[in-house]
């Protein structure tokens, strides 16, 4: 394997993948083509919220709900999407806990940055007399 190169996983082999904005643990089942049916078995990030097309835009027609993939679910995922999986596959549901947890702290963290950074700016704005 040189540079860039992935290796084609192999059927019983443990992988982390992404599909859509998630990135997951699973086994791989089967190879069909240029894709592997992969096992749900972890979830390592969560799938972001909202649409796509226009990040952090609230105001949008449809904001999204997506949910994380589940336990054991099959998917297929692109070769290009799947590495190998270092470690130990966290238990699912412990897994999902974390993920959930760690997107709503990254999403307050945004939340706390734009209030403090709107603070900054309506405070110009008087000093600048605009």
């Amino acid at each position: 394997m040189q540079g860039n190169e992935k290796r084609m996983p192999e059927a019983g082999s443990i992988v982390a993948f992404t599909n859509k904005t998630g990135r997951y643990a699973g086994e791989v089942m089967e190879i069909n083509g240029m894709r592997a049916l992969i096992k749900v078995l972890a979830v390592l990030k969560h799938p972001d919220q909202g649409d796509l097309h226009n990040p952090y835009n609230p105001d949008v027609p449809m904001f999204h709900e997506r949910r994380a993939l589940s336990y054991t679910e099959k998917t297929n995922v692109p070769f290009g999407d799947i590495e190998p999986f270092h470690g130990e596959v966290p238990e699912y549901k412990a897994s999902l806990a974390r993920a959930v947890a760690a997107e709503i702290e990254a999403l307050d963290r945004l939340k706390r940055w734009t209030e403090r950074g709107l603070d900054n700016l309506r405070q110009l704005e008087k000093e600048y007399g605009a």
